[in-house]
């Protein structure tokens, strides 16, 4: 037979033989065929937990039999081994779905309630030996448990994202120490400022990402409270009254992760803001590395005709047209990646905002646009490593060139000649295209030999070992 029969309270429909889901999940098969994506395999791996810590709780408190009770911990075993295989198919749930995810906690119960029934030696769909509802999700509820499993995912897909950021920020550093004898023209406003080194910017990229890796941190460590016992409403209905602490100490154990249960359960159901939060921290990181990669680009831009301080390597032609153009694709798609998060991000706000009294329902949403921006940053964020900041190269000639006619360098002078003097020396090297210090030996201020130590770039840069100029002006 292609298919067996199953029933809920809704009455009677057919189900692939050969799969382990049931009727609940082929009724949402049915309904929410949107967007053909699923759940993320951290997510179910995350949500599989639970159900284990669940059942091993329910045994210990004596309200699970043993025999059904570690047939559902033995299925939630092979199933954690087997999401990449033979399982990667039995979560066909699409991430839009019924509010707050009760297709999908109940795709996950059916999973582990037939597998469970095979060990038992038992039929697929004998549900009145062995039911997804009354045994697999016994003590719980979506309510509690989807968010929970939310929390953990999110929680390891944060580990390994800050892994990330960690060796990419190490890796601008690296840039940061091989610049940073590299002196140029500052910019503000796009427009010349005072010197600094190429290393001192790459620096600052590498104090940007690790800023906010701390704040995504932060944000992760908040998600170790746990809606998990509250049930449907908080009241934890139907639950045992040590249930709540030992399901959380179990989960801790299975995930080796701190846990602890939700200060205030009622809260812990209506709010997503912790979650929301760690949302916000993705933003900020997004908005970091769309900076972080215009400015390569603006760097890069050339060869001729732009800046060209850097040059970014050439990983594939630029131009279908164009012989020997190369773009900086890398940072292209670093910026439309960021885009995405952003935008991710802001349907997460207003998923936030749009819980109702007891519970948030669009929890579903919430994780799948975190999961899935952390997804796109960890994938991504090792490659723009190694195929574009670990090759960056220095235009050292054009750095230099650049600030040799610089005007803003006459604000080393201000002190002595007053702004307005130095106002008008800057005016004078813009009009006639000559460094500041031959202005000033031509105007009398200084002899070449003043003008050259005072202005030596590496002393205005105060570079490790050299030694401040005490030249001084002509009265």
């Amino acid at each position: 037979m292609n298919s067996r029969i199953e029933k809920d309270s809704l009455g009677e429909m057919e189900v692939p033989a050969d799969a382990y889901y049931g009727i609940q999940t082929q009724r949402a098969i049915c309904n929410f065929p949107v967007s053909g994506h699923r759940a993320s395999p951290e997510f179910i791996r995350a949500y599989i937990l639970v159900k284990k810590a669940a059942a091993l709780t329910n045994l210990e408190l004596g309200v699970l039999d043993r025999v059904r009770g570690d047939a559902i911990v033995a299925a939630a075993d092979e199933v954690l081994s087997g999401l990449s295989g033979k399982y990667s198919d039995q979560f066909p749930v699409d991430i839009f779905q019924a509010g707050a995810g009760t297709s999908f906690n109940m795709n996950v119960n059916e999973v582990l309630a037939n597998r469970a029934l095979e060990i038992l030696g038992r039929n697929r769909g004998d549900y009145s030996f062995l039911s997804p509802n009354d045994h697999v999700n016994m003590s719980q509820s979506t309510n509690d448990t989807f968010p929970t499993a939310s929390s953990i995912a999110v929680i390891f897909a944060a580990d390994r994202l800050i892994d990330v950021l960690a060796s990419l920020a190490e890796a601008f550093q690296a840039k940061a120490l091989e610049f940073s004898r590299i002196p140029k023209s500052g910019r503000t406003h796009l427009m010349d400022a005072l010197p600094v080194t190429l290393g001192d910017e790459f620096g600052a990229y590498a104090a940007a990402l690790l800023r906010a890796s701390g704040r995504i941190k932060e944000r992760r460590n908040d998600l170790l409270e746990l809606p998990l016992g509250g049930t449907a409403t908080g009241t934890g209905a139907n639950t045992d009254p040590k249930y709540r602490e030992l399901v959380i100490s179990k989960l801790s154990e299975l995930c080796k992760l701190p846990f602890r249960k939700a200060s205030n359960s009622f809260e812990a159901l209506q709010s997503r803001s912790q979650l929301a939060a760690f949302s916000g921290a993705l933003r900020e990181l997004a908005l970091e590395l769309i900076r972080i990669a215009n400015d390569l680009r603006l760097l890069n831009a050339g060869p001729t005709s732009g800046i060209s301080e850097i040059e970014l390597p050439a990983v594939q032609p630029g131009s279908s047209m164009m012989p020997g153009k190369y773009n900086p694709v890398m940072a292209e798609c670093l910026d439309m990646i960021g885009f995405q998060i952003v935008g991710n991000d802001t349907a997460v706000a207003f998923a936030t905002q749009a819980g109702q009294l007891e519970l948030n329902v669009m929890t579903p949403v919430i994780t799948s646009n975190i999961l899935m921006s952390v997804s796109l940053l960890t994938n991504y964020l090792p490659i723009f490593q190694t195929r574009c900041v670990e090759g960056i190269k220095a235009n050292e000639d054009r750095c230099r060139a650049y600030l040799e006619l610089n005007p803003t360098l006459v604000t080393f002078l201000a002190p002595k000649l007053g702004y307005l003097n130095a106002a008008e020396i800057a005016k004078e090297v813009l009009d006639k295209r000559i460094p500041v210090k031959e202005v000033l030996v031509m105007r009398g201020f200084l002899s070449k030999e003043e003008a050259d130590e005072l202005l030596k770039i590496e002393n205005l840069l105060q570079f490790p070992g050299s030694e401040k100029s005490k030249t001084s002006l002509k009265e």
